[in-house]
Formats: structure tokens, sequence, C-alpha cells
């Protein structure tokens, strides 16, 4: 990417990952449709459901408004870890121990999951075990980190607070999240749809679902008009389309933020990194053809609310230079993100008495 004045750049945002892997190419659907089970969304939230799904032998189809894992699957950081910023001794304030221990066993259970599934189907996908780290270059901060460290220990996470970290400038202070891990989400992913196939479901792309009737048998109705009868339905669109029972979409908020990758004349030291302030910065590597790329990321505003969109790159690249001996930054993407009121993702129910309904929203 070469940046050629303050005002933009001459190449186009590209994402790493989707530049990596082939494009998909599944049909659009084109008639009527009955299946036991219709999944709406085709990111990894979609995939996975699908995966184990239809290895119980359902009859499902998956259909996707877009290309089947280029929405925020395809612009993410890939990190699988249970530290998302200062959570834990939010959540124990505010839903209580029990309810926060949940979150945090749930958190580092999908951990062992995902490291199941790879070894499973014997995908090679980049997955490494990292040590993930929140680090603060602020004195107000450092109070909270401690007490964050005490916290994620005290629900079984393997946390422990220190003063240093192996990145190449100092912090104030920092929690170390103990063999956490990455990946590359589209090389983890493009094997399980092939496995759904091979199970009997369908893929449909640039199939928008636009409405959903009925209840115990359900009738959604795409763009052109086709209609899918289905008697369970889950929904895995990152942002809630469908808003009659349980109005998520007023219930949620949406964050853009940004990614660079580069390449530098030194080696990356290692561990996945997020800073507890603002502006957010967060660091990680990911193995490539062109070499060990470095993940910058950060930057985020609520929706609406940012500058320029090449501002809040170019904040991310004087960081970087700061930071790194800069080679090269080959990619640069952007994402949104849906964050739940209390910062726990919606998973479950549309509502009590709504039986086969199901929704995964926020906090991906």
């Amino acid at each position: 990417m070469d940046k050629n004045d303050p005002s933009g750049f001459t190449l186009a945002p590209q994402s790493f990952w989707l530049a990596s892997e082939a494009k998909t190419d599944y049909p659009v659907l084109n008639q009527d449709l009955q299946v036991d089970l219709a999944i709406i969304g085709g990111g990894i939230a979609g995939i996975l459901s699908a995966y184990w799904l239809s290895k119980e032998g359902l009859r499902l189809a998956i259909f996707e408004a877009g290309n089947v894992l280029h929405g925020t699957t395809g612009h993410t950081t890939a990190k699988i870890t249970s530290q998302h910023g200062l959570i834990y001794n939010k959540l124990k304030k505010t839903v209580g121990k029990e309810l926060a221990g949940q979150y945090a066993d749930a958190n580092e259970y999908a951990i062992k999951v995902y490291e199941r599934i790879i070894e499973e189907n014997n995908i090679s996908c980049d997955f490494l075990h990292e040590d993930a780290y929140i680090y603060t270059l602020q004195d107000n901060y450092i109070n909270k980190i401690q007490k964050e460290a005490e916290t994620a220990s005290s629900f079984g996470i393997k946390a422990h607070y220190l003063e240093e970290t192996p990145l190449p400038f100092k912090v104030k202070a920092a929690v170390k999240f103990n063999h956490q891990a990455q990946f590359h989400p589209l090389k983890f992913l493009h094997p399980l749809t092939q496995d759904v196939i091979n199970n009997g479901g369908r893929i449909f792309e640039h199939t928008r679902i636009v409405d959903i009737e009925g209840e115990g048998t359900y009738t959604l109705t795409t763009h052109n008009g086709n209609k899918i009868t289905a008697r369970k339905v889950i929904i895995t669109t990152h942002y809630p389309f469908y808003n009659k029972p349980g109005f998520y979409f007023a219930r949620i908020y949406q964050d853009r933020s940004y990614v660079v990758a580069v390449k530098t004349h030194e080696k990356y030291p290692g561990g996945m990194y997020i800073n507890a302030e603002s502006p957010t910065r967060s660091l990680r590597s990911q193995p490539s053809p062109e070499g060990e790329l470095i993940f910058i990321g950060g930057e985020n505003h609520k929706d609406g609310q940012g500058k320029n969109t090449n501002l809040h790159y170019e904040a991310l690249i004087d960081f970087t230079h700061q930071t790194f001996s800069v080679k090269d930054i080959p990619y640069r993407w952007s994402t949104q993100d849906c964050t739940t009121l209390d910062s726990i993702p919606y998973i479950g129910l549309l509502k009590p008495l709504c039986s086969n309904r199901f929704s995964q929203v926020g906090n991906d």
C-alpha cells in the first residue's frame, strides 16, 4: 500500500484474510425450498452452527446476503481469547459473580473447542497458542488492571499482573492471560463449509432474507420472492435484521475499528496485545507468504461519529512507525462490531415463548 498524501491512499482497503483465500461461489436461491433448519447469515457463527447440526442429520441451508465469510468474519483480527478488555471485574459488579464466572468458563472452553475441531479435521489454519495481554500507559489504569487480574484469576483463568511485557516500549501495568490463541479464520472455515455440503447441507449466497412469518413452522421470504419453509431458524447475521421479537436492534450499539497489516525489519516479540485506554491499540502477528505481518488495530468509534476514514488509518500508521521499523504496509481494512448493553452477547431464543427461533447478536 502506497500512501501518496495526507488526504488519501492510492489503493482501496483490503482484508488480508480475504486476499489470501479464494472467493466463494455458491448459488443464488431461485426457487422455493423446504428444510428442517434455516440458518440466516454465512459468517463464523452460521458456519459453525451448520457444521455441528448437519452432523445430526438435519436438512439445513445457510442463506447469506453477500458472499459467505466476507462480512465481519473476513475483517476480524481473529483472536480466540477469553480476554475482552477490562470485562471481568465489570461483569462481577453488574451481573454478579455466578454469571461472570459462566462467561469466563464459556470463553475458556471455546478455545479448547476450536483446537479440537482443528485437530479432528486436520485443518491447517495458522492456529497458534499465544498469551494475551491488556496493558496501560496511564497511571490511572494501574489499579483497574490489578483488579482485573485478581477477578479473572478467581474465575479460574490463568491471569497474572505484570509491570513489563515483551512489547518494544515500556508499560505502566499489564494483565496476561496464558494460553489463548489466534488463527486464520477463512482457512479454518472453508473446510467446514465443505463438511456441511458433504453432510447434505446447502449454502446459498446473494440470497437476502427479508421477512420471517409463522410460529412452529416458519416461512422465510427472500429478496426475490422465493419462500423457504423451515421448522427451526437460527439468525446469525451479526446485526439483528429481524426486529419483531425482542427489538434487539435497539439494545446494541455499533462501533467501527481499523487495522493495518505491516511488514517490519525486526521480528515481532510474540503475544496478542490490547491497551486499556483510548484510543485503542491492538497488536498481533500473522504468518503469510510475504513473511511475517503485524496487525495493528484500533481507532474505535461509534458508527457515524468518526473522522475521515483515512485519518484513522494514518493514526495507526503513525503508532506503527513509533513502535517498529516499517518496511511495507500491504493491507488495511476496517470492520463493524455490535456491542450489547451489558457487554454479553445475545445468544439463544429470540423470546421466551419462541421455541424454534434462535439468534446470536453482538460482541463477536
